[in-house]
């Protein structure tokens, strides 16, 4: 069950409400991709056509797919931080 957000008062109008995400991880680091897309902000479809087009986190297929938390931590940081759109259209594919 998701929390109602409390209305904003006079004194938190300015601040922004941020709400803890649970992702659940196996005790190996493993995570389903439900928890992954969590994990990642993206959707389950996203990371399913990056999965298809090579260009997303390293993945396991044991009955299931599965992402290893250290991976997807590599691979979101190595894609680089970026400050305008500008940036991201000189990036190369």
């Amino acid at each position: 069950m998701i929390a109602p957000i409390p209305p904003k008062s006079p004194a938190t109008a300015g601040t922004a409400i941020v709400t803890p995400i649970q992702v659940r991880t196996y005790p190996d680091g493993r995570m389903d991709t439900k928890n992954a897309s969590t994990y990642t902000g993206l959707s389950e479809k996203t990371l399913a056509m990056m999965r298809c087009n090579g260009n997303g986190p390293k993945y396991v297929k044991r009955g299931r797919i599965f992402y290893f938390t250290a991976d997807v931590d590599e691979w979101m940081n190595s894609q680089g931080r970026l400050t305008s759109t500008a940036q991201a259209k000189q990036r190369p594919v």
